[in-house]
């Protein structure tokens, strides 16, 4: 299916078609009346999150499993505004090196990095956007990882009202985890991933933590047979302790399921309805997002909210502005300030990112401690939130990466964004 220009990349020793030659529009995925059985994706399949399938399954999520909306309420939104076609090409005109120091230019870029749809914000103002593929503007494209992002800016909001406390441990509100690897863990070790449990979240393993968690929360089928609980709540009691909290960073996703458990029991609000009063209309957001949920209901906290590229990006400037959304404080500015100040690098170093050195995470963000000040919301496959203060920059990207893990686009994406600050710094 290749075309001229087309080229093919290589990832952990395997070919794989560039972002051009893997656009899902030419293998016309679930098309037709019905479609071919060749280019059906299905959940019984259980080949959705395979490539070059993925790159129609990431905007089309709600239509493989169940979801609930996150209304975005009746209120007008707030339009951001179209390009302007100088500010495309200044930006398209950008040339860096990748981390292996190779030259590239931003087009060739958002090829390699199989880019779905990009937004690019400076002081609110609306200087480049794109999108491939599969992805229209109105569109819902699924943002695994940056979920967590959402859900513990919610939680430090909450920490910050006194209704959560940060000190008070994980069985004060959840009983049912005595006895699991969180007995004796407190909200603000979950809140910044510093938990000692024995998970797994090694994409590349089909045998890893990870895909029991999304199997018994319904993201995907399960085993004829199998024996795993049904539902998040069913399954986070039977996590088991592996190593201390509180001395390392230690990312997995189990943390932010337990956290979402933790704000729903607290305050009786179902985590759609808490994004949606206090973020999505807040925020005058286009268009509804949505959030994949369990057998019971439960949605998935750790990883299965869908926006549209626009409302992404809304939520990123919401926290350049330092929580202030049209001179309404959404956000409390002091939450802000604690995740932009970030947490401990040495611990976070000491879980091995090599390629993202000088690091720490804070309640669910990760943070750069460089000269942009910059921290960001990161999902699988390529999803990423950047914001640059020092720049004043807010990047929304939605991409469909044959390769799951960050470090597979890290080394183009890290030295491009902070070329596009550095770009925009002063100006």
């Amino acid at each position: 299916m290749a075309t001229g220009g087309d080229r093919t990349l290589r990832f952990d020793g395997r070919d794989y078609p560039d972002g051009r030659a893997s656009d899902p529009r030419r293998f016309g995925w679930m098309e037709g009346a019905p479609p071919p059985p060749d280019r059906r994706v299905t959940f019984a399949a259980d080949r959705f999150y395979e490539f070059p399938q993925i790159r129609w399954t990431l905007s089309h999520t709600r239509e493989l499993v169940p979801t609930v909306n996150v209304w975005r309420g009746r209120g007008p939104s707030q339009l951001l505004g179209d390009p302007q076609i100088a500010d495309g090409v200044a930006i398209e005109a950008l040339k860096f090196q990748t981390l292996d120091g190779q030259p590239m230019g931003w087009e060739q870029a958002l090829l390699d990095t199989y880019t779905d749809g990009i937004l690019v914000l400076h002081r609110g103002r609306v200087l480049y956007e794109r999108y491939f593929g599969a992805l229209q503007p109105h569109l819902p494209h699924a943002c695994f990882s940056i979920t967590k992002s959402y859900v513990g800016t919610l939680a430090a909001c909450l920490v910050h009202e006194g209704v959560l406390d940060a000190q008070a441990r994980i069985p004060h509100w959840l009983p049912e985890m005595q006895g699991t690897a969180y007995d004796n863990a407190t909200l603000r070790q979950v809140m910044d991933m510093q938990i000692g449990v024995a998970y797994s979240e090694a994409y590349a393993d089909p045998q890893a933590h990870i895909w029991a968690y999304a199997r018994a929360g319904g993201l995907r089928p399960r085993p004829p047979g199998s024996d795993l609980p049904e539902g998040f709540h069913a399954y986070l009691p039977t996590l088991r302790p592996e190593g201390a909290h509180g001395e390392a960073f230690a990312y997995k996703t189990v943390n932010t399921e337990v956290l979402a458990w933790v704000m729903h029991r607290a305050t009786g609000v179902p985590l759609a309805r808490m994004l949606s009063d206090r973020l999505w209309q807040p925020m005058a957001c286009q268009e509804d997002g949505y959030l994949t949920v369990d057998a019971l209901g439960v949605p998935m906290g750790g990883g299965g909210l869908s926006a549209t590229l626009r409302d992404l990006a809304r939520f990123g400037e919401l926290m350049r502005r330092e929580g202030d959304c049209n001179g309404r404080q959404v956000v409390p500015a002091a939450v802000v300030a604690d995740i932009r100040r970030g947490a401990d690098p040495a611990r976070f170093a000491k879980a091995g990112y090599t390629l993202l050195p000088g690091y720490s995470y804070r309640s669910m963000w990760w943070v750069t401690h460089d000269a942009f000040g910059g921290f960001e919301g990161r999902g699988i496959h390529g999803q990423r939130l950047y914001i640059a203060p020092a720049a004043d920059l807010v990047v929304a990207r939605f991409a469909s990466h044959p390769i799951a893990a960050s470090a597979a686009n890290d080394p183009i994406t890290q030295p491009q964004l902070r070329a596009l600050a550095g770009l925009l710094a002063g100006r």
